[in-house]
């Protein structure tokens, strides 16, 4: 079982940044990769980014590539997603998931790979 619980959302103007925090708990969460995805009101839920169990490798959505960064203190057991630059259209309540052990790289984006999520937390971005 993995815990998640996320933190650092709110209100931003555009160009402004946030960094979100997600803390898990559970005796294999160190060792999945991890994934940030965000839904906007009357849309779909969307792969923002997602990192690999050692955080060697990430991997972004194109409409948020050069501008927000996933990384993760497994010492801390948290996972980060610094967002910079950001835009009335990032506005969205975001999650943090635990994708399922042995998950490919190439799986990481797709929702059905991830076992656990977080509860979410809404970032405002005004224009």
């Amino acid at each position: 079982q993995v815990q998640l619980v996320e933190s650092g959302g709110g209100l931003v103007q555009a160009g402004g940044s946030l960094r979100l925090s997600c803390a898990a708990s559970g005796r294999t969460s160190s060792s999945r990769a991890m994934g940030w995805f965000r839904q906007a009101p009357g849309k779909e839920r969307e792969f923002v980014a997602a990192i690999s169990w050692s955080g060697g490798n990430t991997y972004y959505a194109d409409s948020v590539k050069g501008r927000f960064t996933i990384s993760r203190d497994n010492a801390k057991n948290t996972v980060y997603l610094q967002m910079n630059s950001l835009k009335p259209e990032d506005t969205a309540v975001y999650y943090c998931a635990a994708a399922y052990l042995g998950t490919s790289a190439q799986a990481l984006g797709v929702i059905n790979s991830y076992d656990y999520w977080g509860q979410g937390t809404q970032v405002t971005v005004s224009s």
